[in-house]
């Protein structure tokens, strides 16, 4: 199912926003939780979570695990002719092993993430990219250190007592691929990729199995630091009208101080060390133009970073595995 984007008179009051925030904090709270939390009955939660959801405003969807799924992930950046930014992005949204595309300002370039193994990367990147026309230069660089990604991002309309009473206690991280996974186990995280807020009762019933063990393998798997979620939404809809990913020459020595720094950010909903040109990626959302020149200027510059080149997204094509219709659909007003 696809995610509408939003139009951009959209509008998502306060308390839509809190509520979006909560589910960025624990995607899987229920819907007494979050109210106790935000100070408001459950069916008022239940009746906007609702509307966000069925409207595809909103949705919640499992994230991969940051170290095994970000290390070692490819970030495309793919010059294109004018014209077939579009028909090329929807050609990488249609793989699964490409979570993230995006068409930059100015309709020639995309950017995408990639999470293939070296068979599925070096059909696309030796084969399929340059047999299309289409496409005129790919620049590759692979993920070194994952300092934050898109599920750890918070929106900021929270006070940080209630971000905390909402939180899930830290689970350990095993090293990657040390949690052995059966069938079962990789049925329900592909359901939970699908949705993340389907209920134990519902993911039982799809998957055909007692309630009580959907429970105790989610439960385990959650102990794995298997259940990340991801809530994909338009950031117009929370007035951070710009999106952009910073390319950045970082002195060696200041690399891992820089992109902990930036990874704590309240704007930045992604940093990662790299191979390439430059050696730190970070994505950040602004509230306008002014917002991402002040973002260069009053946090970049004090840090010392030695170079920023700025790509801004025009249209966000997939979040999180999750496709986005173009622009159009119906705005969502705010309801009480």
């Amino acid at each position: 199912m696809d995610v509408a984007a939003a139009d951009p008179d959209t509008v998502l009051d306060t308390l839509d926003r809190r509520l979006v925030c909560a589910l960025q904090v624990n995607g899987r709270a229920g819907a007494g939780r979050i109210a106790e939390v935000l100070g408001v009955s459950p069916r008022t939660v239940t009746r906007r979570l609702v509307r966000l959801q069925q409207t595809g405003l909103v949705r919640v969807v499992r994230m991969p695990e940051a170290e095994s799924a970000a290390v070692g992930a490819l970030l495309l950046r793919i010059r294109v002719l004018r014209g077939k930014g579009d028909a090329v992005a929807r050609a990488l949204a249609e793989r699964p092993d490409v979570p993230f595309v995006d068409v930059m300002l100015g309709g020639q370039e995309v950017g995408a993430v990639m999470l293939a193994g070296a068979g599925a990367r070096d059909r696309l990147l030796h084969g399929q990219l340059p047999a299309t026309a289409a496409v005129t230069e790919t620049t590759v660089h692979a993920v070194l250190h994952a300092f934050a990604d898109a599920g750890q991002w918070r929106s900021g309309h929270l006070e940080e007592a209630d971000a905390a009473a909402l939180a899930e206690p830290p689970a350990a991280r095993p090293a990657a691929g040390s949690v052995p996974l059966d069938a079962l186990d990789r049925d329900l995280l592909a359901r939970l990729g699908e949705d993340a807020r389907q209920s134990h009762a519902m993911l039982a019933a799809a998957a055909g199995t007692p309630e009580s063990t959907v429970r105790r393998r989610l439960h385990r798997l959650d102990g794995a630091g298997l259940l990340r979620t991801h809530v994909t939404v338009d950031p117009r809809l929370l007035g951070l009208a710009v999106d952009a990913n910073l390319w950045l020459d970082v002195p060696p020595g200041r690399l891992a101080a820089v992109g902990a720094a930036l990874g704590r950010h309240p704007q930045v909903h992604g940093v990662f060390a790299t191979s390439g040109p430059a050696n730190l990626m970070a994505a950040v959302f602004c509230p306008d133009h002014g917002g991402l020149y002040r973002f260069v200027t009053d946090t970049l510059g004090p840090l010392g970073v030695g170079r920023a080149e700025t790509a801004i997204v025009a249209r966000a094509v997939k979040r999180a595995g999750v496709p986005l219709r173009p622009p159009g659909t119906e705005a969502l007003r705010p309801r009480a």
